[in-house]
C-alpha cells in the first residue's frame, strides 16, 4: 500500500513538476483529526522546484483522490498532505503486525552485530547501577535478533588486575576460611576491608601489586584462588541475570585477552604508535584538535591495564567474527576511554567495522533510603527483592480486582517488570530518576499498566473462542480506528528503536498501544457487539495483546494471561 501510493505521489510530481527521483516518505500523525497517513514531501522539494509547497500539494490532490484505498485526501498547514484511508486498506495492512510480531528470518550470510553490556567485575555483587547496562544492552541484543540480524551478545568481565592481588593479601591476613567456602558477601567484605586498613598501612598496597603480578606470571597457587574467586562470583550472578530474563552468548572475561596482548603491542611500537611517556610507560598521543590526554597502554612497571585488554578484545572480535558493527553499552562517564580506544585502533590502520559507546546515564532513585550505603553497595539483589516485595503489597491492597492462581508469580512478574520498565521506559542518554510508586502503579507508564492491559485483552479473546481475521469492514467507530493506526505502526516502532538503540521508543510506543486500546474497550462493546463488528473487535483485541506480549518480551518483560 505505501509503495502504491508513493508510486502515485512520484508520478504526479514527474508529470507536474519534471520531478524525478525522490523518495515520498510516509508519517502516521499524532492526533488521528489530521488522517491516517501525511507525507512532508511538497515542503520537502519546495526549493528545488521553486513552487511553494501548496501550489506543489494541490498537484498531488488529485492523483491521490483517484486511488482506490483513499477515502480523504486534505492539504493541512503549509503543505503537509493528509490522507485517510478506506476501512478496508487499514484492515488488509494489519497482516504488517501480525509479520512484526514474529522474528524475522536470521541473515546468515550478513556480517553480525556485537553487543556489550552489563560488564561486572568479579568478587562484587551486581549493584544497582549494573541493571542499566544489563537491562538496556539486552533489549538492544533482543531487538537486533528480533529483526533478523545475525546478533551476538557478549558479557566482558572484569576478572583481572590488582584487585585480585588485593583479596589474596586480604584473604591471608583477615580470613577464617579457604576461598572455596566464601560467598560473595565474603569476598567483598574482604575487599571492603583491605582498604581500610591500607588507609594507615602502606605496605598493603605494594604487597597486592606483588600478589597480582605472581597472577600474571602464572602462580599455580594464586591462579586457583582466582579461578575459585570467578567461579563463586558467576554462581550467583547467573542467578541474578536468569531473574532478569538477560542472557548471553559469549562471557569472556579480561584474562581471556591475557596472551593476546603482546602481539598487539608489538605492533603499536613497530607502527610508532605507541610511544614513551613518563618513567619508561608506553602511552599513546592523539592529535591536538582531538582535545584528548594521551592514553597509558603499558604502564611503567610493565603491568597492563583496561586499554591493553581492550585493543586485544577489539582485534578478537574482529579476526573471529568480522563483524559489521560494535556496540559497547557503557556509563556516560567512560565516554573519554571510548573515544581515545576508538582513536588508537584507528591509528593502528585495522580494518574496523561500526564502533559506537552507547551510552547511558545514571540513575537514581525518589525514594532516598534506598541510596548507596557507606562501605557497601546497594545490591541489585536486594532491589529486585524490594521490588517483589512491593509488587506483593500492591497485589493484595487490590483484593479481589486482581485475579490470580499464582499471587507470588505475579509478584514475581510485577516486581521485575516494574524495575526493568522504569529504567528503559527513559531516555538512556538522561539521568533517569526512578520512583517505586510510578513504577508500580496501574494508572501511568508502567509495567503494571501493561500487564494489566495485556490480561485484560486475553481474557476478552479467551471468552470469545478463536480470533478470526477480518476480510473487510465497511465502516470503522473514531477509537477502532485510533487503535488500528497505532497497531500499524508497531514495525517503525521496532524499526526506530533498533536503529536510534534507544529501547524507550519502544516501551513508549507500548504505553500508547495500551491507552487506545482501554480507550477502546471503554467506548466500543466488544462481545456484546453485532456481528460483524464484533469478530473484527475481537481481532483487534487479540493483535493488540500479541503485540503487547511481543514488545514486552523484547524489553525483558514477562506479561500475565490473566490478572
Amino acid at each position: 500500500m505505501f509503495s502504491s501510493l508513493s508510486n502515485t505521489v512520484q508520478k504526479a510530481l514527474s508529470a507536474e513538476c519534471g520531478v524525478e527521483d525522490i523518495v515520498v516518505t510516509w508519517e502516521r500523525p499524532h492526533d488521528a483529526s489530521h488522517g491516517d497517513l501525511a507525507t512532508p514531501i511538497a515542503l520537502q522539494i519546495s526549493k528545488k522546484v521553486g513552487k511553494t509547497p501548496r501550489e506543489i500539494a494541490e498537484m498531488i490532490l488529485p492523483a491521490l483522490e483517484g486511488e482506490e484505498t483513499i477515502e480523504k485526501v486534505e492539504i493541512a498547514g503549509p503543505g503537509y498532505v493528509n490522507i485517510w484511508l478506506t476501512p478496508t486498506a487499514l484492515v488488509g495492512a494489519l497482516g504488517s503486525v501480525r509479520q512484526a510480531c514474529t522474528a524475522k528470518v536470521k541473515r546468515e550470510n550478513e556480517a553480525p552485530v556485537i553487543v556489550e553490556y552489563s560488564q561486572p567485575n568479579i568478587a562484587k555483587p551486581l549493584g544497582i547501577h549494573h541493571i542499566l547496562s544489563t537491562v538496556i544492552g539486552q533489549s538492544v541484543a533482543n531487538l537486533h535478533t528480533h529483526l533478523g540480524f545475525n546478533t551476538i551478545s557478549i558479557n566482558h568481565l572484569g576478572d583481572w588486575g590488582t584487585q585480585f592481588g588485593k583479596l589474596a593479601v586480604a584473604l591471608d591476613k583477615w580470613g577464617d576460611k579457604p576461598v572455596t567456602e566464601c560467598s560473595l558477601d565474603d569476598l567483598l567484605a574482604l575487599y571492603v576491608q583491605f582498604h581500610e586498613q591500607a588507609e594507615s598501612d602502606d605496605t598493603l598496597e605494594d604487597a597486592a601489586r606483588e600478589a597480582f603480578r605472581k597472577l600474571e606470571q602464572g602462580d599455580e597457587e594464586l591462579r586457583a584462588f582466582w579461578q575459585s574467586v570467578v567461579d563463586i562470583t558467576m554462581a550467583e550472578m547467573e542467578t541474578i541475570y536468569s531473574r532478569l530474563h538477560v542472557s548471553f552468548d559469549h562471557t569472556h572475561g579480561e584474562s581471556f585477552y591475557e596472551d593476546k596482548m603482546q602481539p598487539i603491542i608489538d605492533e603499536g611500537k613497530e607502527k610508532d604508535v605507541f610511544v614513551e611517556g613518563e618513567n619508561g610507560a608506553l602511552i599513546v598521543e592523539f592529535s591536538e584538535e582531538s582535545n584528548m590526554p594521551p592514553a597509558i597502554v603499558v604502564k611503567a612497571d610493565g603491568a597492563t591495564i583496561y586499554l591493553t585488554r581492550d585493543l586485544a578484545t577489539t582485534s578478537y572480535r574482529i579476526t573471529t567474527w568480522n563483524p559489521q558493527a560494535i556496540l559497547y553499552i557503557v556509563d556516560v562517564a567512560q565516554s573519554l576511554y571510548f573515544q581515545q580506544l576508538f582513536a588508537t585502533v584507528e591509528k593502528l590502520g585495522w580494518d574496523l567495522p561500526h564502533l559506537e559507546h552507547v551510552v547511558f546515564g545514571r540513575m537514581r532513585f525518589a525514594d532516598k533510603s534506598m541510596s548507596t550505603r557507606k562501605g557497601n553497595i546497594l545490591k541489585l539483589e536486594e532491589v529486585l527483592d524490594e521490588a517483589e516485595k512491593r509488587a506483593a503489597d500492591v497485589i493484595a491492597s487490590h483484593g479481589d480486582r486482581i485475579q490470580t492462581q499464582d499471587p507470588e508469580g505475579l509478584a514475581t512478574m510485577m516486581g521485575q517488570g516494574a524495575l526493568v520498565y522504569g529504567v528503559l521506559s527513559q531516555n538512556r542518554k538522561m539521568d533517569m530518576v526512578f520512583d517505586w510508586d510510578k513504577a508500580l502503579s496501574f494508572d501511568g507508564n508502567s509495567a503494571p499498566y501493561l500487564q494489566y492491559t495485556h490480561a485484560r485483552a486475553r481474557s476478552i479473546v479467551s471468552k470469545a473462542g478463536d480470533a478470526v481475521e477480518p476480510n473487510t469492514i465497511d465502516a470503522l467507530s473514531d477509537k477502532e480506528r485510533s487503535l488500528l493506526n497505532t497497531l500499524l505502526g508497531f514495525e517503525n516502532s521496532l524499526q526506530d528503536a533498533q536503529t536510534s538503540l534507544m529501547p524507550h521508543i519502544l516501551a513508549n510506543y507500548l504505553f500508547d498501544l495500551c491507552q487506545d486500546y482501554n480507550s477502546f474497550y471503554n467506548d466500543d462493546p466488544i462481545l456484546k457487539a453485532e456481528e460483524p463488528a464484533r469478530s473484527f473487535r475481537v481481532y483487534l483485541t487479540c493483535l493488540t495483546a500479541d503485540v503487547i506480549k511481543t514488545g514486552a518480551q523484547l524489553l525483558t518483560i514477562s506479561v500475565p494471561d490473566r490478572m
